[in-house]
């Protein structure tokens, strides 16, 4: 559920776009007393490493956290890495050396490269929301990776799990036996796209009457989709439902203009829930993305004042009932962001 990749391979962290029905462990608390980094009468200041300024999904989120934190007497600053994964690392630890926030929240370009700073920053006593993809290497739980941070994500695995049962009810509205899927995966060099990927397939695999007819990498961006969509008409012109990511799906619905196909993207944008509205994609797997920053914002804070609260959350868990969109579903929602 992420908005115009523009440096994807860099990224290991992707969309959207990110967790199914089923809750992994609902955690701990945790408290923590307040940091030393602003005095006890400021307001309190929230560092958020978002994946780039230019990425829409990121643009959203931090304005649910900046329109929090004004709420509540704090403030909120965005650091921009423009998708780099080592700059990013460097600046978690510049500003854990220089004291400069309470609160980080963090969206891991990858997940793996900055736990050392992330360990860094709880043992300073800054308070770490980790933010839609884990920090770690496992993208089969919420549960927190590194000790000491709360985590809001969407787990990998159970986001491939949805897509994968999206499909399924697509594949059951059009009564076919047998049912050809498409599934444009997102980039094959990243460790959790290929665990989003292996958990879809898993449940294609299962369904009776589901026949998995192409698999290859669809990517993150409308030209990127119409150059998948074109490979799989060549060698199966009568695919009847394809995932993918919202922005390739956009670019394999122009291609196959006039052909009968149900899509199921992954992706929460204005523009996505529209489509799946006036009924020309099935479904899509969406998210609140300004709202699951603003939730961010309240556990960061509420730490950093010595409040207990959950270690592990779940994204899907914050408007119940939406994650798994289809028309129905999405009836009353209109998206918090544009791709």
């Amino acid at each position: 559920m992420v908005a115009r990749w523009t440096a994807l391979p860099t990224l290991a962290a992707v969309a959207l776009l990110a967790a199914a029905c089923v809750n992994p462990g609902t955690g701990g608390t945790t408290t923590a007393a307040p940091s030393t980094a602003s005095s006890a009468s400021g307001p309190k200041r929230i560092g958020f490493f978002g994946f780039a300024k230019a990425n829409s999904f990121a643009a959203a989120t931090f304005a649910g956290v900046e329109e929090y934190a004004r709420a509540n007497n704090a403030t909120a600053e965005f650091l921009d890495p423009n998708f780099d994964a080592q700059a990013q690392v460097r600046q978690l630890q510049d500003a854990v050396t220089a004291k400069r926030f309470d609160v980080f929240i963090v969206q891991a370009n990858d997940g793996a490269a900055v736990v050392p700073a992330i360990r860094s920053a709880v043992q300073a006593g800054i308070s770490v929301v980790v933010h839609f993809t884990p920090v770690g290497t496992r993208y089969d739980t919420a549960d927190p990776q590194v000790d000491g941070t709360i985590t809001l994500v969407d787990v990998p695995t159970l986001n491939g799990e949805g897509l994968g049962k999206l499909a399924v009810q697509a594949c059951e509205s059009k009564k076919l036996n047998p049912c050809q899927v498409g599934y444009l995966e997102g980039l094959k060099a990243l460790p959790l796209d290929n665990a989003r990927t292996q958990a879809a397939l898993g449940v294609l695999e299962s369904a009776p009457g589901v026949e998995l007819k192409a698999q290859l990498e669809g990517g993150y961006t409308q030209e990127s989709g119409r150059k998948a969509m074109q490979d799989v008409l060549q060698k199966d012109p009568g695919i009847d439902v394809v995932i993918g990511a919202s922005q390739a799906i956009l670019g394999a619905e122009a291609v196959a203009k006039g052909k009968d196909i149900m899509y199921v993207a992954n992706g929460a944008s204005r523009q996505t829930v529209k489509a799946v509205q006036d009924g020309r994609w099935y479904a899509a797997y969406y998210l609140p993305v300004k709202t699951l920053g603003a939730k961010a914002a309240e556990l960061g804070l509420g730490k950093a004042l010595g409040k207990q609260v959950p270690a592990t959350n779940l994204m899907t868990d914050v408007e119940p009932g939406k994650s798994m969109g289809t028309k129905d579903a999405l009836a009353q929602v209109s998206g918090e962001y544009d791709e």
